[in-house]
């Protein structure tokens, strides 16, 4: 069947408008490792999916999850040793403030939770986020999503520029003056909570600010804006659902940016492609929530996610992903930066770890480019690499692989972007 075909099929079973990537869609059948088979049998390089972040169809994950669903799987409302194991062994991975964990399905419901356990603590409504993120699909997560800082004064969620750089708030500003104009600009949203009647329950961050296309942050940015927050009386959530499980080359993204939160989220990479998300504070903050809510999620805490779950952190550690993480996306981001060098229409090169954002620009004053970016993504895919465009400005070629991606496949695609770059450039 033609793809051609099959995307008309899916327009009138989904109805026209479900989202597809790149100019001519990609019919995916099968995945292994690091890479995806077309219909065709053509082999692709992920550089995309953090779902399935100890590589796709992982053995060790499928094991698991088949013996588990050939025994038991059932809903949350019996003891199962399996899911209080996960969720112990999930807390372990934090700090001693993080005790206590809320399973669900999706960082959309795991970000929901997040927002009732600040908003039912606090006893107040306003929600701080940035300009440009996105936390989840949901009328209530999905209030955050692109707002615009300056445009929402009024409501329970407001935002702030993201803080970067590149492209800063106040050109030309020393990094401390800067670092003071963002903090000003958090205050001021903080003080409009309280001075409306609405006041201030939390702000909520990805730690690495993915979404906003992985800005370099005036240093000391989020413990000052973690101190601020907690002054005002709100709790800071770190959306790690694209920053955490060691995709930063550390298991969690706020340790890379120097902030402890006081509740964090986790969704995607936890089950590899299983449905697994989890929302995890201090007990007492844990406690107060299932208090005031009863909540309970029909397929979450099950018997089938506690396995899964367990068999991706086994993976993890025992293939010492976090390790290959830092080394090659270290050795990636420098490559892509001498590349910088030579080609005007890179304009910066960010991340951390194995995700990493190049952004694309014209002209001297660094106009953002998405065509120009929209075309290295398709040219890259025709020569069987899988990236998208993200950012702000939906400027920056996004970067992103499963965890076991490794030097080889680094080396193969920097074959591939010169070859890329030098074709747009010709």
């Amino acid at each position: 069947m033609s793809t051609t075909t099959l995307a008309a099929r899916r327009d009138r079973a989904l109805g026209t408008g479900a989202p597809l990537f790149y100019d001519k869609p990609l019919h995916i059948v099968r995945g292994e490792g690091t890479y995806l088979f077309d219909d065709t049998g053509r082999r692709y390089v992920d550089m995309y999916n953090n779902v399935p972040c100890v590589g796709h169809a992982n053995p060790h994950v499928v094991e698991a999850m088949a013996r588990q669903q050939a025994t038991l799987n059932v809903h949350s409302r019996y003891l199962h040793e399996g899911i209080v194991a996960l969720a112990e062994r999930i807390a372990a991975l934090h700090g001693p403030a993080i005790e206590s964990v809320v399973f669900s399905c999706s960082g959309t419901e795991a970000n929901e939770v997040a927002l009732r356990i600040a908003r039912g603590e606090s006893g107040k409504q306003g929600i701080v986020c940035t300009n440009a993120t996105y936390h989840g699909n949901s009328e209530a997560v999905g209030k955050m999503t692109r707002i615009g800082a300056g445009q929402n004064t009024s409501g329970d969620v407001r935002a702030i520029p993201f803080p970067e750089m590149f492209r800063p708030i106040v050109p030309g500003a020393s990094e401390s003056d800067l670092l003071e104009a963002y903090l000003e600009r958090l205050r001021g949203v903080i003080r409009g909570f309280e001075e409306d009647g609405t006041g201030f329950a939390g702000l909520i961050v990805c730690p690495i600010f993915a979404n906003e296309g992985l800005p370099d942050v005036p240093r000391g940015f989020m413990a000052r804006a973690a101190e601020v927050v907690r002054a005002a009386g709100g709790y800071m959530i770190a959306d790690e659902v694209q920053a955490g499980y060691c995709r930063t080359g550390r298991w969690w993204g706020y340790e890379g940016t120097g902030f402890t939160p006081d509740i964090v989220v986790t969704g995607k990479p936890m089950g590899n492609g299983l449905p697994l998300a989890a929302t995890a504070a201090s007990k007492a903050l844990v406690d107060g929530f299932r208090a005031r809510t009863r909540y309970f999620n029909t397929f979450a805490s099950s018997p089938l996610q506690a396995a899964v779950g367990m068999a991706v952190i086994d993976v993890i550690e025992r293939d010492k992903l976090k390790e290959n993480v830092a080394r090659v996306g270290a050795s990636l981001k420098a490559a892509l930066g001498e590349r910088k060098k030579t080609c005007a229409a890179i304009g910066d090169v960010r991340g951390q770890g194995l995700f990493i954002g190049v952004e694309m620009v014209k002209g001297k004053a660094l106009e953002p480019d998405s065509d120009r970016a929209i075309e290295v993504v398709n040219k890259l895919k025709d020569r069987g690499f899988l990236t998208s465009n993200a950012g702000a400005f939906r400027n920056v070629v996004k970067i992103r692989p499963p965890l076991v991606f490794s030097q080889g496949d680094a080396d193969e695609f920097l074959t591939a972007f010169d070859t890329t770059i030098a074709e747009i450039n010709g």
